[in-house]
């Protein structure tokens, strides 16, 4: 079993979401990449944060039609700031032996991992799939996680684990771009996916302060 394991906001998921995950299920043979929505995300306290249960409802719907893909409400189920590592921690312990781990993330991520919460022990509980929109170099491995090792592709951890730098398809499209078209009362169809563009369009109306912006949580 290789699972892919992508975690963020989704506030909304978007097409770049859903691209860039089959792009890095394609590049590593992964058998299924499963969609974590964060519950409370810690590097995301700025502005008011739309519903998990809500963002989860949306994942699932746009995730629900490709067989390798999967929602999971694992972080939206767990009390406190939804750090990675937990959740990592926690797959790792239901997974078997044999079966490989990777952790998907940007490149801006990655380059700010360092900043997040204990950060080694990533590079110690999964292998690491950076997803990074050419042209663009090879960011620097995190100091303090340990020694790592160039290879054609990325780094070798120490450990053992992998970093991989898995090139994908730029799509000019972020959530914010999508929350400030639906405050804005423009069609967000294209881009997100279909099934949930009308769910959106309905919940523009009926909660509003779901898509305002930099707002205190």
């Amino acid at each position: 079993m290789q699972l892919g394991v992508l975690g963020g906001t989704f506030d909304p998921v978007h097409l770049g979401h859903l691209r860039a995950a089959e792009e890095a299920r394609e590049a590593l043979g992964l058998d299924r990449v499963l969609f974590l929505p964060a519950r409370t995300p810690p590097h995301k306290v700025s502005r008011r944060i739309t519903p998990s249960a809500a963002r989860l409802e949306l994942v699932q719907r746009a995730v629900a039609d490709n067989p390798g893909f999967a929602a999971s409400d694992l972080e939206v189920n767990r009390d406190g700031p939804s750090y990675s590592v937990d959740t990592l921690a926690e797959l790792r312990r239901d997974l078997g032996p044999d079966d490989r781990l990777w952790f998907l993330l940007g490149e801006d991520a990655f380059r700010e991992v360092h900043t997040w919460h204990n950060y080694p022990e990533l590079f110690r509980l999964a292998d690491i799939g950076v997803l990074r929109r050419p042209p663009t170099g090879a960011p620097p491995p995190p100091g303090g996680a340990g020694p790592f090792t160039p290879t054609p592709v990325g780094y070798r951890h120490g450990g053992g684990r992998e970093v991989r730098f898995i090139d994908v398809t730029l799509l000019d499209i972020s959530s914010t771009r999508v929350r400030r078209a639906l405050a804005a009362g423009r069609s967000v169809r294209y881009l997100v996916p279909e099934p949930i563009w009308p769910v959106l369009t309905e919940w523009r109306r009926d909660h509003p302060e779901w898509f305002a912006e930099s707002q205190p949580t």
